[in-house]
């Protein structure tokens, strides 16, 4: 058996799942910001609900982006650190990737997207693992003529624009689900992420813009 400490704060506060073969021993979310100092409290409850202990686990999952530049600093950095200090290999699984995975089954093509709060999103579109970021207008160009399932947080804006441009789109709201990024780490296997993470390094986030800073003098810019 593997015993998966799994989680995101890549998109909007923060979820924390504890995922055995498969099966979730334990899942809470949080909204709200701040997740540098509420991540490791979170993870620490969420250990102590179910009587697991650091040395039962068996590897560390965490969502490397896209997303928020500071959510999934925040997360890969705690997953880093929770794997080398505990001796663990850490699997790094795209944001969208889980989101997809949340989708049920359907004859309609599943797109991932992630409000970047920059006036467009971050997607991903069927069995192409690929994010890319695009406006509503050219996501609708790209999808004309296709039945859609949009799945994600706060999706409904980006829905309604699809729909208006004439796109069958549905949505399935929700944040990634730590659950769901144990279980796909899990499918991949610890001894799979353990010859990956020597091979590779540790996962690194997945960036698809540079970071917007605030000017001293109030303009914004992007740094790559």
């Amino acid at each position: 058996m593997s015993t998966i400490l799994a989680f995101d704060c890549a998109v909007s506060g923060q979820g924390v799942a504890i995922v055995r073969d498969g099966i979730s021993l334990a899942s809470l979310f949080e909204e709200g910001r701040d997740q540098a100092a509420r991540l490791l409290p979170a993870i620490a409850a969420a250990l102590a609900k179910v009587r697991v202990s650091k040395a039962d686990l068996d590897l560390v999952a965490v969502t490397i982006g896209p997303g928020s530049f500071t959510g999934v600093r925040v997360g890969l950095s705690a997953a880093r650190g929770l794997a080398v200090g505990l001796g663990l290999p850490l699997a790094g699984i795209a944001t969208t990737a889980v989101l997809q995975a949340q989708a049920p089954a359907s004859d309609r093509l599943v797109v991932a997207a992630i409000d970047t709060k920059l006036g467009d999103w971050f997607c991903a579109i069927g069995d192409d693992p690929a994010p890319f970021a695009t406006t509503a207008e050219n996501l609708a160009a790209r999808l004309a003529g296709q039945r859609c399932l949009i799945v994600g947080k706060d999706v409904e804006p980006l829905v309604r624009t699809l729909q208006s441009a004439g796109i069958d789109a549905s949505e399935r709201e929700g944040p990634p689900d730590p659950v769901v990024l144990g279980r796909l780490a899990g499918e991949t296997g610890v001894e799979a992420w353990a010859a990956r993470n020597r091979t590779e390094g540790l996962p690194r986030p997945l960036y698809l813009r540079g970071v917007n800073i605030t000017l001293p003098n109030g303009a914004r810019r992007t740094v790559e």
